[in-house]
């Protein structure tokens, strides 16, 4: 049914079919708990029916990757996880080849995140345990449950994608989800810079000053869990961030009552993150304050933009969420109120949907302009 590949020399006869049939089904099994980085426990591949699980903690897995960057098609059920694993170990160059059947599933209309073992439940009418979840897949020997569980979970992966392929293709809506499927990977790849961060943890309520505290821990901390390998929870929380520049402690037993945070971050780092909230640049220096979230259009143009996506649902059978997420509206409200340049919107808004959603929806908001920007700007 499988072969468990711990041995360098087994690799061979892998690599060796990955070159005669060049489309696989792929999942990662991994620890992730007290670590910045994952750590890989089993690479499952499927090539042609025939599965192998290959033991992450021995092998050399370098002509692997590459045969995996080079694939026809990589296969996988919410690839996210299993994507960001394969950037840190081969490098952050985007896979530009994935299929991923939860994406597809969420194209026919079964919601954003339907789990692996209920797609196949209703794809398939195939009934899998997952009662390994939560393994430590670190651990060797690996027990036989563990190793069935893994194979399992790319044993059918090829057949739910065919189906869902041929759904997507009598739908022509295929070539939308690979697209969506590439842009998926490409967001993965790429690290917000580290002059940013403190946007992913700020707010618009935050001060000028505020955002510049917030840049500084953020980029602080970033750099420590880089070089300690620990989770960004071990030395910050972003609440933890939030509540230090909205109460702006001047020493350790000030620092001591801020949410969350760790005793021995106060004793170990206590000095460095007073420090890092005393010591700004000058004020001319400092982030400008974030733009509000606009929540709805005027009330005409709210119904015009209703009406565009509803239409666009009709004609395309994309769901609407699936269609148009919450934060891609958003970009679109900020980019029609400060003039933004269109490439600089969401890569989703710039393919398929550009022409039929993404153009219009611009054209109408602009219309609204006024109004918008009531809503978003900020004194800086």
């Amino acid at each position: 049914m499988f072969q468990f590949i711990e041995q360098q020399t087994d690799l061979e006869k892998v690599l060796y079919l990955m070159d005669q049939h060049p489309v696989y089904a792929l999942d990662t099994e991994f620890i992730k708990v007290d670590t910045f980085w994952p750590k890989l426990g089993v690479f499952q591949i499927n090539i042609a029916e025939q599965i192998f699980l290959l033991d992450g903690t021995t092998l050399d897995l370098t002509a692997f990757w590459k045969k995996v960057y080079r694939a026809q098609q990589n296969i996988f059920h919410a690839c996210s996880e299993d994507i960001d694993l394969i950037y840190h170990y081969a490098g952050p160059y985007s896979l530009s080849n994935v299929f991923d059947t939860q994406v597809g599933l969420s194209f026919l209309g079964q919601g954003l995140q339907v789990s692996y073992q209920n797609a196949l439940k209703l794809v398939l009418d195939i009934d899998i345990e997952k009662d390994q979840t939560r393994s430590d897949w670190l651990a060797r020997p690996l027990t036989d449950e563990q190793l069935h569980y893994a194979a399992n979970d790319v044993l059918y992966l090829g057949q739910l994608a065919e189906q869902i392929k041929t759904e997507l293709k009598q739908k022509n809506l295929y070539e939308c989800v690979l697209e969506d499927c590439k842009h998926l990977t490409q967001e993965i790849a790429e690290e917000t810079p580290l002059h940013l961060l403190y946007q992913d943890v700020g707010n618009y309520r935050h001060t000028r000053r505020q955002l510049m505290q917030l840049q500084h821990l953020s980029v602080w901390r970033e750099q420590m869990v880089k070089a300690l390998n620990q989770p960004r929870s071990f030395i910050l929380r972003n609440s933890t961030m939030i509540d230090l520049v909205e109460k702006n402690p001047r020493n350790n037993f000030q620092l001591a009552s801020i949410k969350d945070i760790r005793a021995g971050v106060v004793r170990e780092y206590g000095k460095v993150i007073l420090d890092l909230l005393k010591f700004l640049p000058k004020a001319e220096e400092w982030p400008l304050r974030m733009a509000r979230p606009i929540k709805q259009a005027s009330k005409t143009t709210a119904e015009q933009v209703d009406n565009l996506i509803q239409t666009v649902v009709e004609e395309t059978k994309v769901p609407k969420e699936v269609l148009l997420r919450k934060k891609w509206m958003n970009s679109l409200y900020q980019h029609v109120v400060f003039h933004g340049d269109e490439q600089n919107l969401p890569d989703y808004l710039l393919g398929w949907r550009y022409e039929i959603l993404t153009k219009p929806l611009i054209q109408i908001l602009q219309q609204d302009e006024s109004y918008l920007s009531t809503q978003i700007k900020v004194t800086n």
